[in-house]
């Protein structure tokens, strides 16, 4: 039985994702180029310099600022991402979410937050769900961001258990890439056509359970 979830945050437990795109949108305008939502899709499940990096590209820019100007522009941006989500609540929790963070909470399973969003406290509280996390992962501390594995094996550490005995729920490839790299077992949510066919995955998180997480531990022999 595996003794621990780990879970991303946006379009997992939330959807912050429009807010990330029109404050990278208002940067590129900024700068003087634009970005559409197809590009936005590149930047699920990374970091906030990587985002910066692809962002630059994309216009044209990229080793045109120094270290103390790209951690300005970072700034800017966090700046405007963070005004825009302090309306979020818990009527912002995904669907199915809450139930089953309540179905892990009488068990013995940890849980843990493995998110490249360095906002990840602040949403996790406005959202009313700190008391189920028993640890929430500081991407700042990790040396590489997903598809890197570090941030899973190090929520996985803070919680006290093996990776390999961890279930972790992502929506985007960089995430997936990042749970079989650390070893854990992993679950999509969104659609095979993105995520691939050799992983369990749901279309949607209101299909997401305690009993669906067995089936699928079970259904990979990792007994």
């Amino acid at each position: 039985m595996f003794k621990a979830v780990l879970f991303d945050l946006d379009g997992v437990v939330t959807d912050t994702a429009e807010y990330h795109y029109l404050a990278w949108k208002e940067l590129a305008n900024d700068l003087g180029f634009t970005i559409d939502r197809d590009f936005n899709e590149t930047l699920k499940g990374v970091s906030r310099e990587e985002s910066l990096r692809r962002v630059l590209e994309k216009g044209g820019l990229e080793g045109s600022f120094s270290p103390e100007e790209l951690e300005g522009l970072a700034a800017k941006k966090n700046a405007n991402y963070v005004e825009m989500i302090q309306g979020v609540s818990p009527d912002d929790v995904y669907p199915g979410i809450l139930a089953l963070l309540k179905e892990l909470k009488l068990t013995d399973i940890r849980v843990g937050l493995a998110s490249a969003s360095k906002n990840g406290p602040f949403l996790i509280k406005q959202l009313q769900l700190s008391d189920y996390f028993d640890v929430i992962i500081d991407p700042s501390i990790i040396k590489q961001g997903k598809p890197a594995p570090d941030i899973f094996l190090a929520a996985a550490e803070g919680l006290g258990v093996s990776i390999t005995s961890s279930i972790a729920i992502e929506d985007a490839t960089a995430g997936i890439a990042a749970i079989q790299a650390a070893g854990a077992l992993p679950i999509g949510v969104g659609a095979a056509s993105v995520l691939g066919d050799a992983i369990a995955i749901v279309p949607e998180t209101s299909q997401l359970s305690l009993d669906y997480l067995i089936s699928v531990w079970n259904k990979n022999k990792r007994l």
